[in-house]
Protein backbone atom coordinates (compact mmCIF):
# COMPACT_ATOMS: atom_id res chain seq x y z
CA UNK A 1 0.00 0.00 0.00
CA UNK A 2 2.86 2.33 0.82
CA UNK A 3 4.42 1.79 -2.62
CA UNK A 4 1.08 2.63 -4.28
CA UNK A 5 0.97 6.02 -2.54
CA UNK A 6 4.23 6.95 -4.30
CA UNK A 7 2.47 6.61 -7.65
CA UNK A 8 -0.59 8.74 -6.77
CA UNK A 9 1.07 12.08 -7.74
CA UNK A 10 2.21 10.51 -11.03
CA UNK A 11 -1.26 9.17 -11.70
CA UNK A 12 -2.79 12.59 -11.00
CA UNK A 13 -0.19 14.27 -13.23
CA UNK A 14 -0.91 11.74 -16.00
CA UNK A 15 -4.65 12.41 -15.75
CA UNK A 16 -4.06 16.18 -15.92
CA UNK A 17 -1.81 15.80 -18.95
CA UNK A 18 -4.36 13.60 -20.73
CA UNK A 19 -7.11 16.10 -19.89
CA UNK A 20 -4.97 18.99 -21.19
CA UNK A 21 -4.17 17.15 -24.42
CA UNK A 22 -7.86 16.34 -24.92
CA UNK A 23 -8.88 19.94 -24.28
CA UNK A 24 -6.14 21.23 -26.63
CA UNK A 25 -7.21 18.82 -29.38
CA UNK A 26 -10.82 19.92 -28.92
CA UNK A 27 -9.84 23.56 -29.44
CA UNK A 28 -7.73 22.61 -32.47
CA UNK A 29 -10.77 20.81 -33.92
CA UNK A 30 -12.94 23.90 -33.42
CA UNK A 31 -10.23 26.08 -34.98
CA UNK A 32 -10.15 23.77 -38.01
CA UNK A 33 -13.95 23.98 -38.27
CA UNK A 34 -13.71 27.80 -38.36
CA UNK A 35 -11.12 27.55 -41.14
CA UNK A 36 -13.26 25.07 -43.08
CA UNK A 37 -16.40 27.18 -42.81
CA UNK A 38 -14.38 30.26 -43.83
CA UNK A 39 -13.29 28.32 -46.91
CA UNK A 40 -16.96 27.62 -47.65
CA UNK A 41 -17.74 31.34 -47.38
CA UNK A 42 -14.90 32.20 -49.76
CA UNK A 43 -15.98 29.47 -52.15
CA UNK A 44 -19.52 30.84 -52.32
CA UNK A 45 -18.26 34.38 -52.87
CA UNK A 46 -15.94 33.03 -55.57
CA UNK A 47 -18.91 31.35 -57.25
CA UNK A 48 -20.69 34.69 -57.34
CA UNK A 49 -17.58 36.35 -58.70
CA UNK A 50 -17.30 33.70 -61.42
CA UNK A 51 -20.89 34.34 -62.55
CA UNK A 52 -20.37 38.08 -62.97
CA UNK A 53 -18.43 38.08 -66.29
CA UNK A 54 -21.14 35.95 -67.95
CA UNK A 55 -23.87 38.17 -66.54
CA UNK A 56 -22.08 41.36 -67.64
CA UNK A 57 -21.52 39.99 -71.15
CA UNK A 58 -25.16 38.98 -71.46
CA UNK A 59 -26.37 42.39 -70.31
CA UNK A 60 -23.79 44.17 -72.49
CA UNK A 61 -25.46 42.81 -75.62
CA UNK A 62 -28.77 44.47 -74.70
CA UNK A 63 -27.94 47.45 -72.50
CA UNK A 64 -25.43 49.28 -74.66
CA UNK A 65 -26.19 52.63 -73.03
CA UNK A 66 -25.47 51.41 -69.49
CA UNK A 67 -21.68 51.22 -69.78
CA UNK A 68 -21.04 52.93 -66.42
CA UNK A 69 -23.08 50.35 -64.52
CA UNK A 70 -21.32 47.50 -66.29
CA UNK A 71 -17.94 49.09 -65.53
CA UNK A 72 -18.93 49.52 -61.86
CA UNK A 73 -19.78 45.80 -61.61
CA UNK A 74 -16.47 44.81 -63.20
CA UNK A 75 -14.48 47.16 -60.95
CA UNK A 76 -16.30 46.00 -57.81
CA UNK A 77 -15.54 42.39 -58.73
CA UNK A 78 -11.87 43.22 -59.37
CA UNK A 79 -11.43 44.99 -56.03
CA UNK A 80 -13.28 42.27 -54.11
CA UNK A 81 -11.08 39.52 -55.53
CA UNK A 82 -8.00 41.38 -54.28
CA UNK A 83 -9.07 41.03 -50.63
CA UNK A 84 -7.83 37.83 -49.02
CA UNK A 85 -8.34 36.96 -45.37
CA UNK A 86 -6.16 34.41 -43.60
CA UNK A 87 -8.52 32.11 -41.67
CA UNK A 88 -5.99 31.75 -38.85
CA UNK A 89 -6.05 35.53 -38.33
CA UNK A 90 -9.72 36.48 -38.56
CA UNK A 91 -9.61 39.91 -36.97
CA UNK A 92 -12.65 42.19 -36.99
CA UNK A 93 -10.72 44.66 -39.18
CA UNK A 94 -9.82 42.07 -41.83
CA UNK A 95 -13.34 40.68 -41.86
CA UNK A 96 -14.76 44.21 -42.17
CA UNK A 97 -12.44 44.94 -45.12
CA UNK A 98 -13.55 41.72 -46.82
CA UNK A 99 -17.20 42.45 -46.12
CA UNK A 100 -16.93 46.01 -47.51
CA UNK A 101 -15.46 44.72 -50.77
CA UNK A 102 -18.24 42.13 -51.08
CA UNK A 103 -20.86 44.79 -50.32
CA UNK A 104 -19.50 46.76 -53.27
CA UNK A 105 -20.26 43.82 -55.54
CA UNK A 106 -23.73 43.40 -54.06
CA UNK A 107 -24.48 47.08 -54.59
CA UNK A 108 -23.22 47.09 -58.18
CA UNK A 109 -25.14 43.90 -59.00
CA UNK A 110 -28.27 45.42 -57.48
CA UNK A 111 -27.96 48.42 -59.81
CA UNK A 112 -27.39 46.06 -62.75
CA UNK A 113 -30.56 44.12 -61.95
CA UNK A 114 -32.57 47.35 -61.68
CA UNK A 115 -31.29 48.44 -65.09
CA UNK A 116 -32.26 45.08 -66.58
CA UNK A 117 -35.87 45.99 -65.84
CA UNK A 118 -35.61 48.66 -68.59
CA UNK A 119 -34.85 46.05 -71.26
CA UNK A 120 -37.75 43.65 -71.89
CA UNK A 121 -35.70 41.68 -74.47
CA UNK A 122 -33.01 41.10 -71.85
CA UNK A 123 -35.54 40.00 -69.24
CA UNK A 124 -36.84 37.46 -71.75
CA UNK A 125 -33.36 36.13 -72.64
CA UNK A 126 -33.00 32.56 -71.31
CA UNK A 127 -29.27 32.96 -70.67
CA UNK A 128 -29.94 36.06 -68.56
CA UNK A 129 -32.74 34.32 -66.68
CA UNK A 130 -30.49 31.33 -65.96
CA UNK A 131 -27.66 33.57 -64.76
CA UNK A 132 -30.07 35.57 -62.62
CA UNK A 133 -31.40 32.37 -61.02
CA UNK A 134 -27.85 31.12 -60.39
CA UNK A 135 -26.94 34.46 -58.83
CA UNK A 136 -29.99 34.35 -56.55
CA UNK A 137 -29.10 30.80 -55.52
CA UNK A 138 -25.52 31.87 -54.87
CA UNK A 139 -26.67 34.75 -52.67
CA UNK A 140 -28.65 32.21 -50.63
CA UNK A 141 -25.57 29.98 -50.38
CA UNK A 142 -23.51 32.93 -49.18
CA UNK A 143 -26.08 33.66 -46.49
CA UNK A 144 -26.08 30.04 -45.29
CA UNK A 145 -22.27 29.86 -45.35
CA UNK A 146 -21.94 33.06 -43.34
CA UNK A 147 -24.41 31.71 -40.77
CA UNK A 148 -22.48 28.43 -40.45
CA UNK A 149 -19.23 30.36 -40.18
CA UNK A 150 -20.63 32.47 -37.34
CA UNK A 151 -21.82 29.30 -35.57
CA UNK A 152 -18.32 27.77 -35.87
CA UNK A 153 -16.73 30.99 -34.58
CA UNK A 154 -19.15 31.05 -31.64
CA UNK A 155 -18.30 27.47 -30.72
CA UNK A 156 -14.56 28.13 -31.01
CA UNK A 157 -14.68 31.41 -29.06
CA UNK A 158 -16.77 29.79 -26.32
CA UNK A 159 -14.22 26.98 -26.02
CA UNK A 160 -11.26 29.35 -25.62
CA UNK A 161 -12.92 31.90 -23.36
CA UNK A 162 -14.59 29.63 -20.82
CA UNK A 163 -12.68 28.17 -17.90
CA UNK A 164 -10.62 25.95 -17.99
CA UNK A 165 -10.36 26.12 -21.80
CA UNK A 166 -8.96 29.63 -21.49
CA UNK A 167 -5.88 28.22 -19.74
CA UNK A 168 -5.26 25.77 -22.56
CA UNK A 169 -5.97 28.51 -25.13
CA UNK A 170 -3.46 30.80 -23.45
CA UNK A 171 -0.78 28.09 -23.52
CA UNK A 172 -1.64 27.20 -27.13
CA UNK A 173 -1.80 30.89 -28.21
CA UNK A 174 -5.37 30.58 -29.48
CA UNK A 175 -7.04 33.95 -30.06
CA UNK A 176 -10.67 34.97 -30.46
CA UNK A 177 -11.99 35.10 -34.02
CA UNK A 178 -14.30 37.72 -35.51
CA UNK A 179 -17.90 37.20 -36.58
CA UNK A 180 -19.53 38.35 -39.78
CA UNK A 181 -21.57 41.42 -38.93
CA UNK A 182 -24.44 43.02 -40.78
CA UNK A 183 -23.27 45.51 -43.37
CA UNK A 184 -23.34 49.13 -42.31
CA UNK A 185 -26.73 50.68 -43.01
CA UNK A 186 -28.52 47.35 -43.33
CA UNK A 187 -30.59 48.20 -40.26
CA UNK A 188 -32.47 50.80 -42.32
CA UNK A 189 -35.11 49.77 -44.83
CA UNK A 190 -34.23 50.76 -48.41
CA UNK A 191 -36.05 53.77 -49.74
CA UNK A 192 -38.17 52.94 -52.78
CA UNK A 193 -39.15 55.78 -55.10
CA UNK A 194 -41.27 55.61 -58.23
Amino acid sequence: MESFKKFIPWIILGILVLWGVGKYNGIVGKDQEVKKTWGDVESDYQRRSDLIPNLVNTVKGYATFEQKTLTDVIQARASATQIRVDPSNLTPEKLQEFQQAQSGISSALGRLMVISENYPELKANQNFLDLQAQLEGTENRISVSRKRFNEAVQSYNTAIIGFPGNLVAMIGSFKEKAFFQAAEGSDKAPEVKF
